[in-house]
């Protein structure tokens, strides 16, 4: 059995000798292999390489830079677990075959997402790049002519109705993970470039966060860890004067789809009270065994709830749900977990809300714009459990989302439907996973403010 389905059994992991032993003169192929080294070393935050073959699409490939150690980083394990399928029977990512080993570092810059040699096997060009924002940044320059684009939600590169009018080539925007609202869908929509993304591939992995934030500021622990280190010492009042149980508190979540429903799974085992609402309620079955409560609007669920978190899409509906107004509907002191969106928040209205103490605590991993300028003010408003967008990225998921986005190219290059659950747009319509979660609109205001600029 394989992580990635039966048809990832015929895995291809190269073994790469030392590069001297690789080179030999006057060989076409060591002379590609000596520009490539020559070209990391030049460029180490743009990757590209145009074959001699005759190239029949462009990839533009946007990941976060490498390690600031160094790439790759010395690993703390040897092999992750193998997992076939998600709680709800859908497979994992099932592509041909891959070039890469679970669990090693893929999302970053030369990690490449493993795709290097499908692609240029194939006679593609690929150009990987992490300078993704400013007029003169090279996604900038690249997508003029890029017949695909693939983006990560944790270093989004926005594709704008600007930059997609300027991308007459484009045939589709594939998200390397899940979430695409950094496509502006309505410009996608008419312009027929297809969205997608791959389905389930870290919704554990975001739930697990969630959770783990929720006790984390519940409990305290962030502040509490501090004394440990070079803080002032053992002051055991000051890291329990803002500590409680999170027993017999009363959980809601906004959305219970894979994400929303696997939270309120796991907390089912710590006797909260658990709430949610959805506009697609669940079955009555799944209700009673976890012992939900229901809730046809959320602002009603965020008056009686001592813990929100937000779980759902975002679109032009969803932004800054969370405004001045509705902050009110929550009773003071309590806490509010946001692995979704950062622009489902009105951001200048939670930190005033941390402030003011109409908020004990606020915690999340996403931001707007990302990366987020040095004076967001999430950065220093207190009693913040803030992180970068990591949730969906651990090594686990990467090996997931690297293995869905060979899946689909590999659809998209024969002429194959991809699976129904991987669409966002198609053709120019919702469609899939797109037609359940998200609505034909624009959230991709302000991404001018992201600092994904290699200096």
């Amino acid at each position: 059995s394989s992580q990635f389905g039966p048809r990832a059994n015929r895995q291809r992991v190269p073994l790469r000798p030392p590069l001297a032993r690789r080179l030999v003169p006057g060989d076409s192929h060591s002379t590609a292999m000596l520009s490539r080294a020559l070209q990391r070393t030049a460029a180490p935050f743009v990757r590209g390489l145009r074959t001699s073959a005759v190239a029949r699409d462009k990839v533009v490939l946007v990941l976060y830079p490498d390690p600031a150690g160094g790439f790759p980083p010395k690993y703390a394990r040897d092999d992750i677990p193998k997992i076939a399928a998600y709680p709800d029977g859908q497979t994992t990512p099932t592509p041909e075959a891959i070039d890469f080993t679970p669990g090693h570092l893929l999302g970053c810059v030369s990690g490449e997402l493993g795709l290097r040699k499908f692609l240029e096997e194939r006679g593609h060009t690929l150009v990987v790049t992490s300078d993704k924002d400013g007029e003169g940044s090279t996604f900038e320059k690249e997508i003029v002519d890029a017949h695909y684009v693939i983006s990560q939600p944790f270093w989004p590169a926005y594709v704008t109705a600007e930059r997609m009018a300027k991308a007459k080539n484009l045939k589709a925007c594939i998200t390397a993970g899940i979430g695409s609202d950094h496509v502006d869908l309505a410009a996608a929509a008419e312009r027929k470039v297809d969205v997608s993304e791959v389905t389930f591939c870290n919704s554990i992995s975001v739930s697990e966060h969630v959770v783990m934030m929720i006790l984390g500021l519940v409990r305290n622990y962030i502040p509490s860890h501090a004394y440990t280190g070079a803080g002032p010492g053992w002051n055991i009042a000051d890291c329990v004067e803002r500590a409680y149980d999170v027993e017999g508190m009363k959980v809601g979540s906004v959305a219970a789809g894979r994400i929303g429903l696997a939270v309120l799974k796991r907390l089912h085992a710590f006797d909260c009270e658990l709430h949610y609402a959805d506009r697609h309620r669940l079955p009555k079955e799944v209700e009673e065994k976890w012992n939900l409560h229901y809730h046809a609007d959320w602002k009603e669920m965020a008056k009686q709830v001592d813990v929100l978190t937000l779980n759902c899409p975002l679109h032009p509906e969803t932004e800054h749900m969370v405004n001045a107004e509705t902050i009110k509907l929550l009773k003071r002191g309590s806490y509010l977990v946001n692995t979704a969106r950062g622009k489902l928040c009105d951001r200048d209205v939670i930190a005033e809300a941390l402030k003011s103490g109409q908020l004990a605590g606020y915690a999340g991993d996403v931001w707007f714009p990302q990366p987020p300028p040095q004076d967001h003010p999430w950065r220093t408003m207190p009693w913040n459990g803030m992180t970068p967008h990591t949730s969906g990225t651990t090594l686990s998921a990467q090996a997931r989302y690297a293995a869905g986005v060979r899946e689909i190219l590999e659809c998209y290059f024969e002429g194959k439907e991809i699976r129904t659950e991987y669409q966002i747009l198609t053709k120019g319509k919702l469609a899939g996973a797109g037609a359940h979660a998200y609505s034909e609109g624009n959230t991709t205001g302000g991404s001018d403010k992201a600092i994904g600029k290699t200096k």
